[in-house]
């Protein structure tokens, strides 16, 4: 079949995608985009969360075909042109990238959580990641990230 889709703003028409292949799939064989990561494959992990039309997904479960004529915002789109999004400055900040496999789910659930509530707390935290698995960091430092990210997110906001 021929998908059509946006992914970070680019429009792209891709032929020849299978019924049976996930979103995950076409965004890094097909697209080049290696961001979102192949962990599970059963939507367990987080590592491959991408945005379909404003939704947090894991796009290891969501068919192909399903993405067609639809917007897909992976995190290699997170950045803007004046640098990097201030959800990707705090986790480097506090040292919240190990190994970077869960690195792009831990982002994208990060910023889908900052849209929702700009001032979260605590158990709202925990609960916007309990779906993204890390073996590295322990999660103090994932939450320091966050935290801090929701501080700079909004004073950025608050500017005139």
């Amino acid at each position: 079949m021929r998908l059509t889709l946006t992914v970070n703003g680019e429009p792209y028409d891709i032929d020849g995608v299978a019924g049976t292949e996930s979103l995950l799939s076409v965004l890094r064989l097909r697209l080049g985009l290696s961001g979102a990561k192949n962990a599970c494959e059963q939507g367990q992990c987080g590592s491959c969360s991408v945005h379909l039309d404003g939704v947090l997904v894991c796009a290891c479960l969501v068919p192909a075909p399903q993405a067609h004529g639809r917007s897909v915002e992976t995190v290699e789109g997170l950045a803007g042109e004046d640098g990097p999004h201030p959800v990707q400055e705090a986790f480097l900040a506090c040292g919240a990238v190990q190994c970077g496999f869960c690195t792009p789910g831990m982002l994208k659930a990060t910023e889908d959580l900052l849209r929702r509530c700009p001032d979260p707390g605590e158990a709202e935290i925990k609960d916007a990641l309990a779906g993204n698995l890390c073996r590295c960091t322990g999660y103090r430092h994932i939450l320091d990230a966050v935290r801090m990210a929701a501080d700079r997110t909004r004073a950025l906001e608050a500017r005139p």
